[in-house]
């Protein structure tokens, strides 16, 4: 059994422990309110680019497809964008981003290579040996679009010179402070199944609902060309953008929660370690009154034989 004195520095450890886990869980929970405002704010932006975007590509007698939204018939090649932390303390969160793009893209076979961004996840998938082209790690803890508009050129020059025949998106998709889940989408060519506009559920509901039949014709100025031309390269690196905003949210909310709990072990812990200290001074405090007790029936015993 630990002395006393063992005891009473363990439980002086765990407590400053526990001061830093609670300064942690404060500065994450200061930060994911601000990332998740970030997040909002791009979801109606996102949505309404991506309706004209529909819009546009759906009209009738449209003699022009910009290449980003051809699809390809032979796939062999895949060029994966992968958004992960790059830090640590936030609990699974760099874990299962991981697993679930090793699960999606680990079988395939095909030739997929990885464009990371967050150290975290650039260590994981490089001690599995994955092929990473590129990597982006020195992003700032707020990021502006032009900061993440450099990744989204990437995959637009990667998929036109014919490098990637398909781009795929994986990040973690911000619900709310106790679920993020990891998820993917086809960054290109553009998909027209879905609107993208991350996981806010109370947000889809009041995206209108679209009516059957064929779209309706506009005329827009300037041309349709020109429109498509600006709007798809635009609306791949705002998705680029806005899953580095649902990943950053995701990251701040687990190392919230992950610090919140371990505050909590922590001071489970330290009322256990208390506990247990207490029965020991006490079991101390006893064994010497016992020790004392004896000794003096021990010298009136001997007093009363010399007399």
């Amino acid at each position: 059994m630990a002395s006393t004195r063992e005891m009473r520095l363990r439980i002086r450890s765990v407590h400053n422990i526990a001061q830093v886990t609670r300064a942690l869980e404060a500065v994450s929970a200061s930060r994911v309110r601000k990332a998740q405002q970030r997040v909002l704010a791009t979801r109606p932006y996102a949505d309404k680019a991506w309706q004209v975007l529909r819009h546009l590509a759906r009209q009738p007698a449209r003699e022009y497809i910009h290449p980003l939204l051809t699809s390809r018939e032979d796939i062999s090649k895949l060029l994966v964008i992968f958004v992960s932390g790059s830090r640590g303390l936030a609990g699974a969160y760099n874990t299962n981003i991981v697993r679930y793009t090793l699960r999606t893209f680990g079988d395939l076979e095909l030739s997929v290579r990885y464009v990371t961004i967050g150290r975290k996840g650039r260590d994981m998938l490089f001690r599995r040996g994955m092929d990473i082209m590129a990597e982006f790690s020195d992003l700032p803890d707020e990021p502006s679009f032009a900061d993440v508009s450099a990744i989204g050129r990437l995959a637009i020059e990667e998929f036109e010179s014919g490098r990637a025949d398909q781009v795929h998106l994986v990040y973690t998709d911000f619900i709310n402070l106790l679920r993020q889940v990891p998820s993917h989408k086809m960054l290109l060519p553009l998909e027209f199944d879905e609107i993208l506009i991350g996981g806010d559920e109370t947000y889809q509901q009041q995206t209108p609902v679209e009516r059957q039949g064929p779209e309706a014709a506009y005329i827009y100025e300037p041309s349709e060309e020109q429109l498509i031309t600006r709007i798809v390269p635009r609306l791949t690196e705002l998705q680029v953008y806005q899953a580095v905003l649902e990943s950053l949210a995701s990251e701040h909310a687990a190392r919230m929660v992950a610090m919140r709990n371990a505050t909590d072990n922590a001071n489970e812990l330290v009322a256990a370690l208390s506990l247990e200290y207490n029965k020991a001074r006490q079991l101390a405090i006893t064994s010497d009154m016992l020790d004392i007790a004896g000794g003096a029936e021990a010298l009136t015993q001997s007093r009363m034989e010399r007399s």
